[in-house]
């Protein structure tokens, strides 16, 4: 018997080494829709592969989308408004809606991370604001999260160490 199409291993359906934002070379983790793989349509499910010196996205905080993510393997730091937080396999972490907690996960070590991210899938009514990106607050237009709880941010800058060293791409 051929295997069922609801059955995959997060290999098989790894998307290309090139997530990054308009306008930046800088590279973020490998995601594996699982969730748009299997034709889900209110949750997303990625298993997101972070090489060392990348992080999943530039930090973030989002107004109506919840999020999830679990440590499987490696030790990523959390970013969380300014302030990192080491993590281990079987830690996971919670973003729900509407807190204003910026955050990204960062690979500052010399092996690869894999995580188990999951969310909701894209809602018309959701907004974001990047506190440490102005630029693109102000090119995503409404999707601008402008009334965001405000916070004052830690003194990490949210960069890979790796990525700050080698002074780009940002």
């Amino acid at each position: 018997m051929t295997r069922p199409a609801c059955i995959k291993n997060w290999q098989e359906i790894r998307g290309a080494d090139d997530s990054s934002y308009p306008d930046s070379a800088e590279l973020m983790s490998i995601g594996s829709p699982f969730g748009r793989t299997f034709g889900l349509t209110r949750i997303g499910i990625h298993h997101e592969l972070l090489k060392p010196g990348r992080r999943t996205s530039w930090p973030h905080a989002e107004k109506t989308e919840e999020e999830f993510a679990y440590v499987i393997e490696g030790t990523p730091d959390v970013w969380l408004d300014g302030y990192l937080h080491r993590l281990a396999p079987g830690d996971a972490v919670g973003f729900p809606a509407g807190t204003g907690i910026a955050h990204t996960f960062i690979n500052n070590t010399d092996s690869d991370v894999r995580m188990l991210v999951v969310g909701e899938c894209f809602r018309a009514d959701n907004q974001v604001r990047y506190p440490l990106h102005p630029d693109r607050n102000a090119r995503i237009g409404d999707q601008y999260w402008a009334d965001v709880p405000q916070v004052p941010l830690g003194p990490h800058d949210g960069l890979p160490d790796r990525l700050r060293q080698s002074n780009g791409p940002f």
